[in-house]
């Protein structure tokens, strides 16, 4: 175990400045020119970005460049004041965005340690593990690895330690390769606050608040349901954890920034890509029906209670493999008769491709917009193939040749694309004892910690946890129903978790909270979504957050890389839901918050 920092802290200020490749690239200098902060954390690594990475390997070296922007601006700052950088930004080659960072801070006359964390690269090691006994299981479908697939990359999730390892080693920047998301929190925490292994529930704490700090500002009201509720919305602010020794923490962001951080925000992000409620991290299970919030002041969420359980025995794997080419097209389609405009257009496209729609391996429609026939709608035409020359250039010409031979008003809302290059996602697992991870600093190895005693932590599966589902359950006698959409009474929050979406749905309000668990069965919510009926749905119940997580198994395919749906990652499945109408009790609508949502219909 590393040595904790020589005076553990009363506290541990870790800020995030980014929750995924792309995100506001002045927000770590926010953060650190905004008030005090200890550790500053960044996230680039969504499941999709592996892939981005491996793809523009050539010009971007395989790791996060715009990382290395922030730290242009900020690691004089970080420096004089102290403040330790733990990023994964080190995508697929994090020695290499080490010595990056050791020429940046030369460049700017800086003495600074800059550790990296690597070993969860196991593409290499894919025959040998396979030899030794791992068959790679897709942890979506039940099916072993093909031996002759194409895998481009395979990177298992590492554990927090080997941070805490590089920080006791008296590193100022850490970045690393694959971890949880959640490990740029607990990392900094192991050290601070000296933690054993086997502190389950202090690290499941600190889990808890990496989970909700990692997407950056969506936890301080950035794509929140309630959106109207959230002020200076126009650039919201990003967010802190200050974690405390025994795992607690506060959720809150520097002052005077836009945004919210309330006990609704954090609760959207608690259940913002999740599972059972047993969440699974290599450092400890955190169960999140344990999770208490309460408000700790203006801008302030205290998260405490958080039980902790021993890590399971493997380690997640996210694998991509070479699935071929996809490529879409999309024609508007104006004024009347939308249903008859977009069927003699999608056949006239499939006519004039060798083959027809047979020629792909799948293809999609999708119509939308104004179907009324007062306005305007647009049909999305998709497909995924083997073939780079009948998905790109086949498609593309059977779509721009119907220009003058199709439906009144033909027009196409962009120009033809080549088509793109489409992986496979394959969740998977590979035993702990198999991944050895590796560390430098400055360029010298330095010795990982190894894992304490390992229990197997058993999963429920896809039972629902906190309780059996109860159904729908009766009204109360005598009393009257009001027809409203849901979101007069609910937020909601979706996402994507490989070929899986999560739907999680939570009431701010008690009484809709014990509605909500005895209401919104799984029967009810495919009623309300239908788009969801041909799949499998597990349902969980967070009594403790009056909210329901549920799991829509497959609804996206291969996963975001390469399904055709417009929503590739489901992040709009949560407000189509909550646009649906469905029967409550009077009651239900007539106090508090919902009846002033109510109000505005």
């Amino acid at each position: 175990m590393s040595a904790p920092a020589a005076r553990p802290p009363a506290l541990l200020r870790v800020a995030n400045c980014s929750g995924f490749f792309g995100d506001r690239l002045s927000a770590a200098r926010e953060m650190v020119e905004g008030g005090p902060v200890d550790v500053l954390t960044g996230d680039w690594l969504a499941e999709l970005t592996m892939y981005i990475l491996h793809k523009t390997r050539e010009r971007s070296g395989g790791y996060a460049r715009t990382f290395l922007r922030q730290m242009e601006e900020v690691l004089p700052t970080c420096v004089e004041r102290g403040i330790t950088v733990v990023s994964n930004a080190g995508g697929l080659h994090p020695e290499a965005l080490a010595a990056a960072v050791g020429e940046l801070a030369r460049r700017q006359g800086l003495e600074v340690h800059v550790a990296s964390v690597s070993g969860d690269d196991i593409t290499p090691r894919l025959a040998e593990l396979r030899a030794a006994g791992e068959a790679f299981v897709n942890l979506d479908t039940g099916e072993p690895l093909p031996a002759e697939t194409a895998v481009v990359t395979a990177n298992a999730y590492l554990r927090a330690r080997p941070i805490a390892d590089a920080l006791a080693a008296g590193a100022q920047v850490v970045v690393t390769g694959r971890v949880t998301d959640a490990a740029l929190v607990v990392g900094p925490a192991l050290h601070a606050f000296g933690w054993a292994d086997d502190d389950h529930d202090a690290i499941a704490g600190a889990v808890v608040a990496g989970h909700v700090i990692e997407c950056g500002a969506q936890c301080c009201g950035g794509n929140y349901a309630f959106f109207e509720e959230v002020p200076r919305r126009e650039r919201i602010g990003f967010p802190l954890a200050e974690v405390h020794p025994d795992g607690s923490s506060v959720i809150t962001k520097h002052p005077g920034t836009g945004g919210a951080v309330t006990v609704g925000t954090v609760t959207a992000q608690l259940l913002y890509e999740i599972g059972s409620p047993r969440y699974l991290s290599p450092d400890a299970v955190a169960r999140f029906d344990t999770i208490e919030l309460s408000a700790d002041g203006p801008d302030r969420v205290r998260i405490a209670g958080v039980r902790g359980e021993p890590p399971p025995p493997t380690l997640k794997v996210t694998a991509n493999l070479d699935a071929g080419w996809r490529n879409s097209m999309t024609l508007a389609l104006t004024g009347a008769r939308v249903a008859e405009k977009a069927r003699f257009a999608a056949d006239a496209v499939w006519s004039g491709i060798p083959g027809g729609r047979g020629a792909f391996a799948e293809t999609a429609e999708d119509l939308s917009g104004d179907l009324t026939g007062g306005g305007m709608a647009y049909l999305r035409l998709a497909v995924r193939g083997d073939d780079e020359r009948v998905v790109g250039r086949a498609f593309s010409g059977a779509v721009v040749e119907t220009s003058l031979s199709s439906y009144p008003g033909t027009f196409f809302t962009s120009a033809p694309s080549g088509a793109q290059g489409v992986a496979r996602y394959w969740p998977t697992t590979v035993a702990a004892a198999a991944v050895e991870p590796r560390i430098e600093c400055d360029g010298d190895a330095v010795p990982a910690t190894p894992p304490g005693t390992v229990h197997p932590a058993r999963d429920t599966g896809r039972a629902p946890a906190g309780g059996t589902e109860r159904g729908t359950g009766p009204e109360t006698p005598g009393e009257g129903l009001e027809r409203v959409p849901l979101w007069v009474l609910v937020g909601a929050r979706s996402g994507d978790k490989g070929g899986d979406a999560n739907v999680g749905v939570w009431a701010d309000d008690e009484a809709v909270g014990a509605w909500l668990g005895q209401h919104l069965s799984t029967e009810v919510f495919k009623a309300l979504l239908p788009e969801v009926e041909p799949y499998a749905v597990s349902r969980y119940a967070l009594p403790n957050l009056w909210a329901v997580n549920f799991v829509v198994h497959g609804i996206l395919g291969w996963g975001v890389a390469s399904n055709l749906r417009l929503d590739t990652q489901a992040k709009g499945l949560g407000e189509l839901l909550r646009s649906r109408l469905i029967d409550v009790p009077s009651s239900l609508v007539a106090s508090g918050r919902p009846a002033a949502r109510y109000a505005s219909l």
